[in-house]
């Protein structure tokens, strides 16, 4: 199946994901509600549980901004493809934060999936794949 979409359709989801990605990033995630779906999805790594809805979705980014500060942030290869009203995205990240006082370094891939709603693309299913986790000496 091939990607025959808008180039602008891809610009204005990596648009929003980078929107999402800098609420969170500067210690705003309420600020992100505008691009979630209300019913947006997160699962958890390996599939171990979800978060439903975007209010409890923004809840668990809240508590990581509150209990947790980044050092070091950096996303690779964003890959979005777009099919009529439904895009995903994904993209790998490596960062470096701090919580209770210990550094972790963290890796692995994000991925979103976006509907469109209305005209505008909205996150609506997000899950974390390939985590790699690990305590800084």
């Amino acid at each position: 199946m091939s990607d025959a979409s808008d180039p602008r359709d891809r610009d204005e989801v990596a648009r929003v994901l980078r929107s999402i990605n800098d609420c969170w990033l500067t210690g705003k995630p309420q600020e992100m509600a505008g691009y979630l779906h209300n019913d947006m999805a997160m699962v958890l790594p390996g599939f171990a549980g979800r978060v439903d809805g975007a209010s409890a979705v923004i809840a668990g980014y809240e508590d990581f901004c509150n209990n947790a500060h980044v050092h070091e942030y950096e996303e690779r290869d964003l890959r979005i493809d777009v099919y009529d009203n439904t895009a995903v995205a994904s993209y790998t990240f490596q960062m470096v934060y701090e919580r209770e006082g210990m550094r972790y370094s963290s890796s692995g891939r994000d991925l979103f999936v976006f509907n469109r709603d209305a005209g505008a693309w909205l996150a609506a299913w997000r899950t974390m794949l390939d985590i790699a986790e690990e305590p800084m000496s």
